[in-house]
């Protein structure tokens, strides 16, 4: 019989799931998914588990590590007074107070987090990227000399897609800069232009420290985009049940990809895992082109994990049901050093 732990679900006050989500629907359960499925699929696994709210205030962790002293925090916490950037410093906390966490460790969330920082550090490896220009706020908008056009404009620290439309995508000068102005701001944050790469969206699991399992190579399908229309993860295809299905939006295990393309695949993303210190589990996002060039696109630490989902869904596909993974991630917890990589 395995080990029962206690364990602490870290998450935002606002996704504290309810014990059952009998008669509820899809959109109704949506905000709270996937701390519903990681706190239901802890419970059935027979461990104590204490879901945990916060928004603003260690000492709300504090005490309940304290109180609980827990074997490991689950950490699926998104974004600390408001701001993902924050994140990293809780896990610092939680590693001051010697307390094992799942996912990735600080260092490397912080770095992957900030898309400028990023491709700085993984263009000086030589990866290859999309070419990619970044635009602080508060200076001057001037479009590069040679830069490729059309391009996609992001903020450099938003995640799952936030703030990309299809109007993200540019063609002219004259509307890049109006979409970097957009950025700074709606969003609030400096942009990042990049390269739009046309070609297949594929997306990769990896799970492990320093030896890495990389998942099956998922990919985005696009089905009933009107023509012409950029195949890119807008916020709308990443949220939006109802655009997803009116859209054709479907992700699977990558088909006929072309011969000694996915070894290449898994190659580059387990050299980038390792390259930004991550830790724990991530997805990197590639775009495959039509001529087999690959370009990674993201690495993303602690994705997306409710049940149903990418990562799990090609977990499951090498036989890694979701509790199996769950566990996988609990153990993993329970391995990592956490001195400075």
């Amino acid at each position: 019989m395995k080990k029962r732990l206690r364990v602490i679900v870290l998450m935002h006050s606002d996704f504290l799931p309810p014990a059952s989500i009998e008669g509820l629907s899809e959109k109704e359960t949506a905000p709270f998914q996937t701390e519903y499925d990681v706190v239901s699929t802890l419970r059935k696994m027979g461990h104590d588990v204490h879901p945990l709210g916060v928004s603003d205030d260690f000492i709300v962790i504090r005490q309940a590590i304290i109180e609980s002293r827990p074997d490991v925090v689950f950490n699926l916490l998104e974004e600390f007074r408001g701001l993902g950037e924050y994140v990293p410093f809780v896990l610092g906390y939680l590693e001051l107070m010697r307390q094992p966490y799942t996912g990735c460790n600080p260092y490397g969330l912080l770095i992957a987090r900030n898309k400028a920082l990023t491709k700085n550090i993984l263009r000086y490896h030589r990866v290859r990227m999309p070419d990619f220009h970044v635009f602080p706020r508060g200076q001057s908008i001037k479009p590069p000399r040679r830069f490729h056009l059309p391009a996609i404009v992001k903020s450099t620290t938003e995640q799952g897609s936030v703030g990309i439309s299809q109007a993200s995508v540019v063609a002219s000068a004259d509307k890049l800069v109006e979409r970097v102005q957009f950025v700074h701001d709606q969003l609030q944050t400096d942009a990042i232009v990049e390269e739009y790469i046309d070609g297949r969206e594929l997306y990769v699991g990896v799970l492990g420290h320093r030896r890495l399992l990389a998942l099956p190579v998922w990919e985005m399908l696009f089905q009933d985009l009107p023509d012409g229309a950029p195949r890119i993860a807008t916020e709308r295809v990443k949220w939006n049940a109802d655009y997803q299905k009116q859209a054709g939006i479907v992700t699977q295990a990558a088909a006929e990809l072309p011969d000694g393309v996915e070894r290449r695949i898994v190659n580059t993303v387990k050299r980038v895992y390792r390259l930004l210190g991550l830790s724990g589990y991530a997805r990197m996002d590639l775009r495959l082109r039509a001529d087999g060039q690959l370009f990674l696109l993201e690495a993303n630490p602690n994705p997306q994990l409710s049940a149903g989902e990418d990562f799990a869904e090609s977990a499951n596909a090498v036989g890694l049901e979701y509790p199996d993974l769950i566990a996988r991630i609990l153990h993993l917890a329970s391995r990592y050093n956490s001195r400075p990589p």
